[in-house]
């Protein structure tokens, strides 16, 4: 409860104080802080994908901006001999305000990126953005079918459909390629599963379901039981190294995500950066409230 109290206090804290909490979890503002937490994660064996934080844009002026951000994230990733390749929100791109236009802008970025060979992976985000993002996938792989993917979140009801519905532009030679997380949005029961329990279960049965079907996953997890459900069905369905990674975010559970890269699987860490931290931090929090426990050591426990 205290945790839970101190989570939802957190939004109206000064920044100076969520900055605490924040800095082990965000590579920091600048791109500069996302290049050289990239080349350490690579250092060490790991490959990532950056994300510029920020999202429900009001204007389409920001749209352009951020697009035009993201098209220097790639340029310097590029340069710096990054291993890895970009997340985005289309709502960074003005998805709600004008769908042509976001297009238009995550199109130029998924073509920047497919001109070196690199990959964009288009995340989902709350329920109004479900049918919009699925269309916006559709329509980008069409034209760039090895450099784009999409995100898919086990607590919605509807994410095993919405694969199954797409099977019809999987290919060998150009496979779906998705990440499968948990989901973060508050969302209602009617459309989504709730409890812990049942919400592995889902991401399990659609996890075994992309790789029995030769979709490329990325499992994005820091849950032990689902890793071991993992390994267990990579091992039923003789799943490739190369059809599969786990992933996992910035900061969270360093030792677990060093043991499944010993065990030989591939690791990709999220590394967010950017001056809108803010609101991804207090995201994160409550979404897991035991992280509050370090906001308190950070306090007051001086190292």
């Amino acid at each position: 409860m205290f945790n839970k109290l101190v989570a939802a206090l957190l939004p109206f804290m000064p920044k100076k104080l969520v900055w605490i909490f924040s800095k082990k979890y965000i590579a920091g503002e600048t791109l500069q802080d996302a290049v050289e937490s990239s080349k350490e994660l690579n250092e060490n064996g790991m490959l990532v994908t950056i994300d510029v934080l920020g999202e429900f844009i009001k204007d389409l002026d920001e749209a352009k901006a951020n697009k035009d951000e993201y098209l220097e994230v790639i340029e310097a990733a590029e340069k710096n001999n990054i291993q890895g390749n970009f997340s985005i929100k289309p709502t960074f791109f003005g998805l709600l305000l004008d769908e042509e236009v976001c297009y238009n802008h995550v199109r130029e970025v998924v073509a920047k990126a497919a001109s070196y060979n690199n990959f964009v992976r288009i995340d989902m985000e709350d329920s109004p953005c479900t049918d919009k993002e699925i269309r916006l996938y559709r329509r980008i792989k069409e034209e760039f079918p090895t450099n784009v993917g999409l995100v898919f979140q086990a607590y919605m009801k509807r994410t095993l459909d919405d694969v199954k519905g797409l099977m019809d532009i999987h290919t060998a030679e150009a496979p779906l390629n998705f990440r499968l997380c948990k989901g973060i949005y508050v969302e209602p029961p009617e459309i989504a599963y709730k409890g812990y329990d049942n919400i592995n279960k889902h991401f399990i049965e659609d996890m075994e379901y992309m790789l029995k079907n030769g979709i490329y996953v990325g499992i994005a997890t820091h849950d032990r039981p689902i890793i071991d459900a993992a390994y267990e069905l990579i091992e039923k369905y003789n799943v490739p190294k190369d059809k599969y990674e786990f992933q996992m975010l910035y900061g969270v559970t360093p030792n677990l995500r060093q043991e499944i890269l010993d065990k030989g699987h591939k690791m990709r860490v999220y590394v967010p950066f950017g001056d809108k931290w803010f609101g991804y931090s207090t995201r994160r929090l409550k979404e897991n409230p035991k992280m509050a426990e370090h906001i308190i050591k950070a306090l007051f426990i001086k190292k």
